[in-house]
């Protein structure tokens, strides 16, 4: 198993990836050392990083010619990198060897067997519709992220967070079965429940494009418990929440701002007096943990789902840790042959919708 990180995508790169792709691998040493983790980018730039990581670089295996093994760390030259000032769809076609899209062929040639990457959101989709393809059936991919449940400290999958902006009924029903076979590959859960946000939680509530939805959803083999309204999923035993891409943006962008903003003013008044400090001392340990609780540094990232590889995008201002995580949970989305779940779901629910290969 190879899972590559894109050594030049995001703000902290590309010390910090490096750093995050070093520990993953150090990790993966002693807990199964079949799996390699590469990392993409300009190879005496990422060998100089890896080098201040004190890994062993003083040996190299050459892999092909632009791959080189340093113990269970490959070093793969990728000359040119697409930044966010970018139009995706041109950067994409016209930067061969960049990280991004040198990365999506090695996927597609089977070297490769996920990408992680805090670079571009319009290049990944882009490179991944591009060079890897929508799984047969997937009308559109969608990108998906976790959400925090207050009540029990878990997390719900929301999608779509932004791929698709205009959506049809078709989208958002294959948005339900692509969110719970990842649930169910990655976390375990058997037949997660599902729920489509809207503005009631009645099944006649919302616009014609949900309602048709709801339909598709209500007929489908998937877990579906109907309509749920956007200030109950933070409180939610489902698994996952399904939406379009532009109210799932939108939702997911407006609570983090809210809770960005709540956290600010509750450190603010903790600086209040005397009496305020003091007693924020004494409940340092619960702060700690209701600031843990919107911490998505151990998310592993948000995978884009409905393209013919395991593709997980994580946050641009991204340190070590998370790429770390990103690494280490992309190894269900891969053991669990995730995408082949997808697939096959959709082969089983295609009466429902016309399959969208004719787009």
């Amino acid at each position: 198993m190879k899972i590559i990180v894109d050594g030049m995508g995001g703000d902290n790169a590309p010390q910090e990836i490096v750093r995050g792709a070093a520990m993953a691998a150090h990790e993966l040493a002693q807990l199964d050392p079949e799996i390699t983790v590469g990392i993409i980018g300009p190879q005496e730039l990422m060998l100089n990083c890896l080098r201040k990581e004190n890994w062993d670089c003083s040996s190299a295996e050459k892999i092909s010619d632009d791959v080189f093994r340093y113990g269970n760390i490959d070093i793969i030259n990728a000359t040119e990198v697409i930044t966010n000032d970018e139009a995706p769809a041109m950067a994409v076609r016209k930067k061969k060897d960049s990280t991004i899209v040198k990365a999506m062929s090695l996927l597609k040639s089977g070297d490769a067997d996920a990408f992680i990457s805090a670079g571009s959101t319009g290049a990944l989709l882009a490179g991944g519709l591009v060079t890897l393809g929508r799984i047969k059936g997937i009308r559109r991919p969608a990108i998906a992220a976790w959400f925090p449940k207050m009540h029990t400290g878990g997390t719900t999958l929301l999608l779509d967070c932004g791929a698709n902006v205009e959506a049809k009924p078709e989208y958002i029903f294959q948005n339900g079965i692509m969110g719970a076979m990842y649930v169910e590959g990655v976390k375990g859960i058997d037949r997660p429940e599902v729920r489509l946000l809207n503005i009631g939680a009645e099944d006649s509530k919302g616009d014609e494009l949900h309602k048709e939805a709801h339909r598709l959803l209500a007929g489908s083999n998937i877990n579906f418990g109907g309509n749920i309204e956007g200030r109950d999923v933070a409180t939610t035993d489902c698994e996952v929440v399904i939406t379009d891409g532009f109210s799932g943006n939108i939702f997911l962008k407006g609570s983090e701002g809210v809770a960005l903003a709540i956290m600010k003013q509750f450190k603010k008044k903790l600086r209040e007096g005397l009496l305020a400090k003091m007693g924020a001392m004494m409940a340092y340990s619960k702060i700690s943990e209701l600031k843990e609780m919107f911490d998505y540094s151990d998310s592993g990232g948000a995978p884009i789902l409905g393209l013919k590889g395991a593709v997980l995008k994580i946050h641009g201002n991204s340190k070590a840790i998370e790429v770390y995580y990103g690494v280490m949970k992309a190894i269900p989305y891969i053991r669990n042959n995730v995408t082949q779940m997808i697939a096959d779901a959709v082969t089983q629910n295609s009466e429902l919708f016309k399959t969208g290969d004719e787009e």
